[in-house]
């Protein structure tokens, strides 16, 4: 049955600097905020369920359990995809959904490769989304997280969107929400992308304020499990895959501290079980800082980008593509996702003076079968890819993508897929040392 949407005009894009410098001064005001729905302001229920217009923002009324009297909007684009991915689109305080819609570019890029946004609104006097009480950070314990686990639920069901590629980005406290929901919802969330934010749990309060002073002023500082067990606690006895996290913070950030980078860093690697030491770091952009954990390709299991001299307004045009890479929707159509479960690679070289041929084998370890793999690696220096069989390979040298023929996309639990290729070296003739599946690390030997 179909909605009654409310289509919402788009405004001028305004420049995110200034909304976000707006937030500041309720931000540091809020010593003693409570959460309660905003008066005035009730969801208006449409009663019936369907599509609303397309490339445009719309508001969506009545989808479902909503405790803290969330309001949602949506973006479907013309070019909406069959099953299409779900981009969740979380604003900072004192913004709204529409202020997001018109502040970043992902309802054009949603225009570009068919994926649905879905842009959630606090109504409470703060415009801060709840990171702090109790009920936030558990599953189905109440408060926002619930309200935005009903805003996907209803585009799922009425959009026949992809279970498996949903993803949440935000930026301040969009950011902190960000952690919050792939904390809560690891079965729902492929990959998150947090710009200038908290760890899960970090702004924890008991008090009923919305503001945690310590974790703010990056002065809350724990060991890695230290920082996984209260993700883990979210969601007890869940033991399926976790989402991968993307991570932006500015060095002199003075509203939610830098040390909060490296806290978060120390959470999602330990989420994910992958080694605090990066697999490899670089610098995409002058000032950037750009480390992997757990795969050195664009999906990684945890990427993090730390700005030099950048304070809290760090978002930027052109930062939302980079987002899209790392959730793997920067092509047209359904891109793989990481999938439930594990891998095994093994790799041999056969090599003479200028050229060797190397093989590669890769078993799903796991229990779920992997529909469409990109297995990532990278190679020695001096080696460059000539030819290959059982998968494409791009770029040729460097850190390298092999990407399932379309015979070998499907591999079951315990099966094995082998492929292999031709390469020139310099003098260095070894294989590859570490492998990704859809960024996830694989095991090796």
């Amino acid at each position: 049955m179909p909605a009654t949407p409310h289509p919402v005009p788009r405004r001028p894009l305004r420049p995110l600097l200034l909304a976000l410098v707006a937030a500041l001064l309720p931000l540091l005001a809020a010593t003693a905020l409570t959460a309660p729905a905003a008066a005035g302001e009730p969801a208006r229920a449409s009663g019936r369920e369907g599509a609303v217009p397309a490339a445009a923002l719309a508001e969506v009324t009545n989808f479902g359990a909503n405790p803290s009297n969330l309001r949602m909007y949506l973006y479907v684009p013309e070019s909406v995809t069959a099953k299409p991915a779900l981009v969740v689109a979380v604003h900072w305080c004192t913004g709204s959904g529409p202020d997001m819609y018109n502040g970043t570019e992902y309802d054009t890029l949603a225009d570009r490769y068919g994926f649905i946004v879905l842009y959630p609104s606090v109504t409470r006097s703060s415009k801060c989304f709840d990171v702090s009480s109790p009920q936030a950070l558990r599953r189905g314990g109440g408060s926002d997280p619930v309200g935005i686990k009903s805003m996907i639920d209803w585009t799922t069901r009425t959009y026949g969107a992809d279970p498996g590629r949903i993803f949440a980005t935000g930026i301040s406290s969009g950011a902190m929400m960000t952690n919050v929901l792939l904390g809560d919802y690891p079965d729902v969330f492929a990959a998150g992308a947090a710009f200038s934010g908290v760890p899960f749990g970090c702004f924890a309060t008991t008090d009923g304020s919305e503001w945690n002073s310590a974790c703010s002023g990056g002065t809350v500082t724990r060991t890695p499990k230290e920082w996984g067990d209260p993700v883990r606690g979210a969601y007890p006895g869940y033991t399926g895959p976790r989402p991968r996290m993307q991570i932006w913070h500015g060095t002199q950030d003075d509203v939610l501290r830098y040390p909060n980078f490296g806290e978060q860093i120390k959470q999602w690697t330990n989420v994910q079980g992958v080694s605090q030491t990066p697999a490899v770091s670089d610098a995409p952009q002058s000032g950037w800082t750009r480390t992997r954990y757990g795969g050195t390709g664009g999906r990684a299991a945890v990427e993090a980008v730390s700005l030099q001299g950048v304070g809290h307004n760090l978002y930027a045009q052109g930062m939302a593509p980079r987002v899209l890479t790392f959730f793997g929707l920067d092509s047209s159509g359904p891109a793989p996702q990481p999938q439930p479960g594990a891998c095994r690679v093994t790799a041999s070289v056969n090599a003479w003076s200028t050229g060797l041929t190397a093989s590669v084998t890769l078993t799903n370890t796991g229990t779920t079968t992997v529909d469409g793999w990109k297995l990532g690696f990278t190679l020695p220096a001096g080696q460059t890819v000539t030819g290959g069989w059982g998968a494409t390979y791009t770029p040729s040298s460097g850190s390298v993508t092999a990407t399932n023929a379309p015979y070998n996309g499907t591999v079951a639990p315990g099966a094995t897929v082998s492929i292999g290729y031709q390469a020139s070296h310099t003098g260095d003739n070894s294989a590859p040392a570490v492998f990704t599946l859809n960024g996830t690390a694989c095991a090796t030997g």
